[in-house]
Protein backbone atom coordinates (compact mmCIF):
# COMPACT_ATOMS: atom_id res chain seq x y z
CA UNK A 1 0.00 0.00 0.00
CA UNK A 2 1.40 3.44 -1.03
CA UNK A 3 1.52 6.30 1.72
CA UNK A 4 2.68 9.93 0.96
CA UNK A 5 5.65 11.18 2.74
CA UNK A 6 4.11 13.31 5.15
CA UNK A 7 7.52 15.76 4.81
CA UNK A 8 5.92 16.34 1.77
CA UNK A 9 2.93 18.17 3.36
CA UNK A 10 5.76 20.11 5.31
CA UNK A 11 7.08 21.24 2.73
CA UNK A 12 4.78 22.31 0.71
CA UNK A 13 3.12 24.09 3.43
CA UNK A 14 6.62 26.11 3.56
CA UNK A 15 7.20 27.02 0.50
CA UNK A 16 3.22 28.30 -0.14
CA UNK A 17 4.36 30.82 2.95
CA UNK A 18 7.54 31.29 1.38
CA UNK A 19 6.04 32.66 -1.99
CA UNK A 20 3.21 34.66 -0.52
CA UNK A 21 4.83 36.33 2.13
CA UNK A 22 7.33 38.78 0.73
CA UNK A 23 6.22 42.32 0.59
CA UNK A 24 4.81 43.22 -3.02
CA UNK A 25 1.55 44.21 -4.67
CA UNK A 26 -0.63 41.60 -3.60
CA UNK A 27 0.21 41.97 -0.15
CA UNK A 28 -0.32 45.62 -0.52
CA UNK A 29 -3.30 44.92 -2.28
CA UNK A 30 -4.76 42.30 0.55
CA UNK A 31 -3.72 44.97 3.55
CA UNK A 32 -6.07 47.47 2.09
CA UNK A 33 -8.70 45.46 0.86
CA UNK A 34 -8.77 43.99 5.16
CA UNK A 35 -8.27 48.01 6.61
CA UNK A 36 -11.20 48.77 4.34
CA UNK A 37 -13.29 45.80 4.42
CA UNK A 38 -12.59 43.95 7.08
CA UNK A 39 -10.65 40.29 7.77
CA UNK A 40 -13.20 38.54 4.45
CA UNK A 41 -12.31 41.27 1.88
CA UNK A 42 -8.34 40.74 2.63
CA UNK A 43 -9.02 36.61 2.76
CA UNK A 44 -10.91 37.55 -1.00
CA UNK A 45 -8.30 39.85 -2.12
CA UNK A 46 -5.91 36.86 -1.19
CA UNK A 47 -7.45 33.86 -2.69
CA UNK A 48 -6.91 34.99 -6.30
CA UNK A 49 -2.99 34.80 -5.49
CA UNK A 50 -3.91 31.28 -3.45
CA UNK A 51 -5.30 29.92 -7.42
CA UNK A 52 -2.34 31.81 -8.95
CA UNK A 53 0.15 29.58 -6.91
CA UNK A 54 -1.37 26.82 -7.40
CA UNK A 55 -1.83 26.65 -10.74
CA UNK A 56 2.19 27.29 -11.09
CA UNK A 57 2.70 25.02 -8.54
CA UNK A 58 0.51 22.54 -10.66
CA UNK A 59 2.24 22.96 -13.74
CA UNK A 60 5.94 22.97 -11.79
CA UNK A 61 4.90 19.33 -10.01
CA UNK A 62 3.74 18.36 -13.45
CA UNK A 63 6.96 18.73 -15.20
CA UNK A 64 5.77 20.76 -17.27
CA UNK A 65 9.02 22.27 -18.36
CA UNK A 66 7.27 23.86 -21.63
CA UNK A 67 5.61 26.42 -19.35
CA UNK A 68 8.85 27.89 -17.60
CA UNK A 69 10.19 27.84 -20.76
CA UNK A 70 7.21 29.75 -22.14
CA UNK A 71 7.17 32.14 -19.39
CA UNK A 72 11.32 33.14 -20.07
CA UNK A 73 10.52 33.33 -23.70
CA UNK A 74 7.78 35.92 -23.53
CA UNK A 75 9.23 37.17 -20.31
CA UNK A 76 9.30 41.01 -21.66
CA UNK A 77 5.64 40.39 -23.29
CA UNK A 78 4.32 39.16 -19.41
CA UNK A 79 6.13 42.37 -18.19
CA UNK A 80 4.86 44.60 -19.88
CA UNK A 81 1.25 43.36 -18.77
CA UNK A 82 2.15 42.74 -15.26
CA UNK A 83 3.18 46.21 -15.20
CA UNK A 84 0.18 47.92 -16.59
CA UNK A 85 -2.39 46.15 -14.69
CA UNK A 86 -0.37 47.60 -11.85
CA UNK A 87 -0.68 50.84 -12.65
CA UNK A 88 -4.44 50.94 -13.44
CA UNK A 89 -5.26 49.11 -10.75
CA UNK A 90 -2.62 51.64 -8.29
CA UNK A 91 -4.47 54.55 -9.81
CA UNK A 92 -8.29 53.21 -9.95
CA UNK A 93 -7.35 52.70 -6.10
CA UNK A 94 -5.78 56.12 -5.74
CA UNK A 95 -8.49 57.73 -7.45
CA UNK A 96 -11.37 55.77 -5.66
CA UNK A 97 -12.92 57.47 -2.95
CA UNK A 98 -12.42 55.76 0.81
CA UNK A 99 -15.27 53.93 2.01
CA UNK A 100 -15.08 52.14 5.58
CA UNK A 101 -17.69 49.51 5.15
CA UNK A 102 -19.68 48.17 8.02
CA UNK A 103 -17.77 44.90 9.93
CA UNK A 104 -18.56 41.98 8.73
CA UNK A 105 -21.69 40.58 11.30
CA UNK A 106 -23.07 37.35 10.21
CA UNK A 107 -19.76 35.49 8.10
CA UNK A 108 -19.77 35.41 4.10
CA UNK A 109 -24.10 36.92 4.55
CA UNK A 110 -22.32 40.33 5.05
CA UNK A 111 -19.87 42.10 3.90
CA UNK A 112 -18.63 38.41 3.41
CA UNK A 113 -16.05 36.14 1.36
CA UNK A 114 -18.99 36.12 -1.87
CA UNK A 115 -19.44 40.08 -1.64
CA UNK A 116 -15.88 40.80 -2.72
CA UNK A 117 -15.02 38.53 -4.96
CA UNK A 118 -14.50 40.41 -7.69
CA UNK A 119 -10.96 41.04 -6.32
CA UNK A 120 -10.14 37.60 -6.86
CA UNK A 121 -9.32 37.68 -10.71
CA UNK A 122 -7.56 40.52 -9.72
CA UNK A 123 -4.84 39.28 -7.53
CA UNK A 124 -5.00 35.68 -9.54
CA UNK A 125 -3.71 38.26 -12.48
CA UNK A 126 -1.59 39.91 -10.71
CA UNK A 127 0.54 36.96 -9.61
CA UNK A 128 0.70 34.77 -13.23
CA UNK A 129 1.38 37.70 -14.47
CA UNK A 130 4.36 38.21 -12.76
CA UNK A 131 7.59 36.23 -14.38
CA UNK A 132 9.61 36.19 -11.55
CA UNK A 133 7.16 34.35 -9.33
CA UNK A 134 6.26 32.36 -11.59
CA UNK A 135 9.89 31.01 -12.69
CA UNK A 136 10.79 31.15 -9.01
CA UNK A 137 8.43 28.55 -8.17
CA UNK A 138 9.28 26.26 -10.97
CA UNK A 139 13.08 27.13 -9.74
CA UNK A 140 11.76 25.79 -6.04
CA UNK A 141 10.31 22.56 -7.21
CA UNK A 142 13.17 21.76 -9.72
CA UNK A 143 15.48 21.88 -6.41
CA UNK A 144 12.99 20.05 -4.08
CA UNK A 145 14.77 16.86 -5.11
CA UNK A 146 17.28 18.26 -2.49
CA UNK A 147 14.93 17.96 0.68
CA UNK A 148 12.24 15.45 0.06
CA UNK A 149 11.33 12.97 -3.25
CA UNK A 150 8.02 13.41 -4.87
CA UNK A 151 7.10 9.52 -6.02
CA UNK A 152 4.57 10.09 -8.80
CA UNK A 153 1.29 12.26 -9.34
CA UNK A 154 -0.25 11.59 -6.42
CA UNK A 155 2.96 13.31 -3.97
CA UNK A 156 2.69 15.80 -6.64
CA UNK A 157 -0.69 17.12 -6.24
CA UNK A 158 -0.43 16.21 -2.21
CA UNK A 159 2.41 19.05 -2.48
CA UNK A 160 0.43 21.05 -4.72
CA UNK A 161 -2.28 21.15 -2.53
CA UNK A 162 0.37 22.08 0.87
CA UNK A 163 1.47 24.89 -1.12
CA UNK A 164 -1.87 26.51 -1.73
CA UNK A 165 -2.73 25.72 2.10
CA UNK A 166 0.70 27.29 2.92
CA UNK A 167 0.05 30.73 0.67
CA UNK A 168 -4.12 30.57 2.17
CA UNK A 169 -2.75 29.90 5.73
CA UNK A 170 -0.71 33.43 5.47
CA UNK A 171 -3.56 35.58 3.48
CA UNK A 172 -5.87 34.32 6.28
CA UNK A 173 -3.49 35.35 8.68
CA UNK A 174 -2.46 38.53 7.47
CA UNK A 175 -5.74 39.70 7.07
CA UNK A 176 -7.28 38.75 10.82
CA UNK A 177 -4.14 41.17 12.04
CA UNK A 178 -4.53 43.55 10.19
CA UNK A 179 -8.69 43.57 10.53
CA UNK A 180 -8.14 43.79 14.41
CA UNK A 181 -6.35 47.16 13.62
CA UNK A 182 -9.38 48.86 11.54
CA UNK A 183 -11.59 50.03 14.42
CA UNK A 184 -9.12 52.76 15.12
CA UNK A 185 -9.42 53.95 11.24
CA UNK A 186 -11.42 57.02 10.43
CA UNK A 187 -12.45 57.58 6.66
CA UNK A 188 -9.17 60.45 6.57
CA UNK A 189 -7.14 57.67 7.41
CA UNK A 190 -8.54 54.69 4.85
CA UNK A 191 -8.16 57.72 2.24
CA UNK A 192 -4.37 58.30 3.15
CA UNK A 193 -3.85 54.76 3.18
CA UNK A 194 -5.58 54.23 0.11
CA UNK A 195 -3.02 56.38 -1.28
CA UNK A 196 -0.14 55.42 -0.62
CA UNK A 197 -0.99 51.98 -1.59
CA UNK A 198 -2.41 53.06 -4.67
CA UNK A 199 0.93 54.88 -5.61
CA UNK A 200 3.30 51.77 -3.94
CA UNK A 201 1.29 49.66 -6.54
CA UNK A 202 2.12 52.35 -9.17
CA UNK A 203 5.65 52.25 -8.42
CA UNK A 204 5.85 48.62 -8.96
CA UNK A 205 4.24 48.63 -12.10
CA UNK A 206 6.44 51.60 -13.88
CA UNK A 207 9.37 49.26 -12.34
CA UNK A 208 8.66 46.28 -13.77
CA UNK A 209 8.05 48.65 -17.11
CA UNK A 210 11.32 50.44 -16.91
CA UNK A 211 13.41 47.29 -16.43
CA UNK A 212 11.94 46.67 -19.76
CA UNK A 213 12.83 49.67 -21.51
CA UNK A 214 16.40 49.68 -19.02
CA UNK A 215 16.97 46.20 -21.28
CA UNK A 216 15.36 47.89 -24.46
CA UNK A 217 17.95 50.92 -24.32
CA UNK A 218 20.75 48.50 -23.29
CA UNK A 219 20.29 46.14 -25.96
CA UNK A 220 20.55 49.33 -28.75
CA UNK A 221 23.21 50.84 -27.03
CA UNK A 222 24.69 46.65 -27.20
CA UNK A 223 23.92 47.17 -30.71
CA UNK A 224 24.88 50.31 -31.89
CA UNK A 225 28.31 49.52 -30.23
CA UNK A 226 28.62 45.92 -32.06
CA UNK A 227 28.02 47.92 -35.68
CA UNK A 228 30.56 50.85 -34.96
CA UNK A 229 33.11 48.40 -33.92
CA UNK A 230 32.23 46.23 -37.53
CA UNK A 231 32.64 49.95 -39.09
CA UNK A 232 36.14 50.74 -37.95
CA UNK A 233 37.15 47.14 -38.43
CA UNK A 234 35.88 47.89 -42.39
CA UNK A 235 37.42 51.25 -42.28
CA UNK A 236 40.86 49.81 -41.06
Amino acid sequence: MFLPNPLVVAVGLIIGILVAAPVGPVNILCIQRAIARGMWGGIAAGLGAVLGDGLIAFSAAMGVGAISGVVAYYRTAIQLVGGLVLIVFGWRLYATAPNLEAPESNGASEGGLTSYLWDVPKTFLLTVTNPGAVLGLFAIFGGISTFVEVRGPVEALLMVGAVMAGSLSWWVGLSYAVARLRSRLNVERLGLINGIAGLALVVFGAILIGEIGYHWLTGKADFAAGLWSVLQIADG
